[in-house]
């Protein structure tokens, strides 16, 4: 195992350590697990948390900031925060207007948000929950009851994130959120596994000449291995899978083409030119492109396509002003 990290124990804590130093902006607590933003609470404001398992930076704590996340909490890699760890990031951020906690379908993530946000209502922290459910490849999953929860996620928190900044009260900032996450699919390939630092070998294994259509961000198995493909048979087949789920033809749509950690730049962006030429050639528009990596799978190889039929409301949205580490536009 070649990592540039200090020890496999470590990893998330060094992390945080870190992402304290290069952004000082941030209130991190490197032990507790929480990522907060720096003016929070917010007084009359709905406040936004997330989180799941680290591993796929820069979600969740890449996202916090200004039009987007209030807090995140990274429980370790691949795993599932606490809930005594998602109690703390709510009381943190609570201005007395409500929390949403946006959560992935994950079962490990679905049952200790619910757990904390149990326990916050018994702090009177009222609290709603909107779970993304956004793949199309797999309807069960070795981690879910239902859908995986992956590329959509950014859309989700960054819609609703820009609808809490403007003064919207929980009910409304929930109602966007499960929009987005009604009008949004994703199908992701990898081109090879990656491997947990605490296990020290690769999740799962493919032969040279294999590829897995419809991978999971933990390395869950996809729909089938294929061998391997050009960058426009992979993005066909992504489109294709969404396409079948629900139709493209005639949308103007939110497109991130995501790298999982280990796909250049370059090849993420041949990706790109794909996916344009397909949606074009199939009746739809791309409103908003975004490209690059921002639901990871540690060093994966791979790409995931991720597609929202954007509204007029929804795209003001996605173009309010946002701060964060890892996405930032119009200030």
């Amino acid at each position: 195992m070649r990592k540039l990290i200090n020890a496999p124990a470590d990893v998330v804590t060094d992390a945080l350590r870190g992402l304290a130093a290069a952004h000082p902006s941030l209130r991190v607590d490197p032990e507790a697990g929480t990522v907060v933003r720096a003016d929070a609470p917010r007084a009359g404001k709905v406040a936004l948390v997330s989180g799941g398992g680290s591993g796929h930076e820069p979600l969740h704590a890449g996202f916090v900031g200004p039009g987007m996340l209030d807090a995140a909490c990274p429980g370790a890699v691949f795993t599932s925060p606490v809930p005594d760890q998602i109690l703390a990031a709510t009381t943190a951020v609570d201005g007395g207007a409500g929390v949403l906690h946006i959560v992935k379908n994950y079962t490990g993530d679905v049952l200790n948000f619910r757990m904390a946000a149990e326990l916050a209502e018994d702090e009177d922290i009222e609290v709603a929950s909107v779970v993304v459910d956004d793949d199309v490849a797999v309807e069960d999953s070795t981690y879910t009851a239902g859908r995986r929860g992956t590329g959509a996620t950014l859309f989700v928190e960054k819609i609703a994130g820009a609808r809490a900044e403007e003064g919207a009260d929980l009910t409304a900032v929930a109602d966007v959120a499960r929009e987005v996450n009604e009008r949004s699919r994703s199908f992701g390939v990898a081109l090879s596994p990656c491997t947990v630092p605490a296990a020290g070998r690769p999740t799962f294994e493919l032969g040279e000449d294999e590829i897995e259509l419809g991978i999971g961000i933990h390395g869950e198995p996809g729909r089938e291995r294929a061998g391997t493909a050009t960058a426009r048979e992979i993005v066909d087949a992504a489109l294709t899978a969404i396409d079948a789920d629900m139709p493209l033809a005639g949308q103007e749509l939110l497109v991130l083409v995501n790298g999982m950690g280990g796909t250049p730049l370059i090849e993420q962006y041949i990706a790109y030119a794909a996916a344009a030429e397909w949606l074009a050639g199939h009746g739809a528009t791309v409103a908003r492109p975004l490209v690059g990596d921002y639901v990871t799978s540690l060093e994966m190889a791979g790409v995931m396509i991720t597609v929202c039929r954007a509204t007029p409301e929804l795209l003001r949205l996605w173009d309010a002003p946002v701060d964060t580490p890892a996405l930032r536009w119009g200030r």
